[in-house]
């Protein structure tokens, strides 16, 4: 099976466990966040993006270019993405619960610093910003200066 379909079939399986859990206790919201989310995204874009991974946990980033420069790629199943460390590069997706996605952003870390630097704890604290702003940061990034697709 290709890895995209290995992908969104995964993720059917996951969600149909989560339905079936809301279900039998519909006071819980049974959400789908944190490590697994992060490591699916990181998966997704290994598969579509010229990135190679990091082994295990890395400290700040998940992968690296061809050519070495830093890439913090973060996903996420609702509106938000967060934001750390000033990157190399940044990818940042929307993931649907069918396994398609949205490029949210893809470009050089610093355009996210050059408009969010004021905001407090910038740099220092896991912030969150939404993906409609960082969408349009992204739409002003050239081309060239965005991580390329696998053909």
């Amino acid at each position: 099976m290709p890895k995209h379909e290995i992908i969104e079939d995964a993720l059917l399986k996951i969600f149909a466990g989560i339905n079936q859990l809301k279900e039998a206790l519909p006071s819980k919201e049974f959400t789908i966040d944190g490590r697994l989310v992060g490591d699916i995204g990181e998966a997704i874009v290994q598969r579509d993006y010229d990135i190679k991974l990091y082994e295990g946990l890395a400290k700040d980033y998940d992968g690296e270019t061809p050519c070495g420069k830093k890439v913090q790629i973060k996903a996420t199943f609702k509106d938000p993405l967060t934001f750390k460390k000033i990157s190399d590069y940044y990818i940042g997706i929307k993931i649907f619960e069918n396994g398609q996605y949205e490029e949210i952003f893809n470009g050089p870390g610093s355009v996210i610093a050059e408009h969010y630097m004021h905001r407090k704890g910038f740099g220092k604290e896991l912030l969150s910003f939404p993906n409609k702003k960082l969408k349009e940061l992204s739409e002003k990034v050239y081309s060239e200066s965005r991580i390329s697709k696998k053909v």
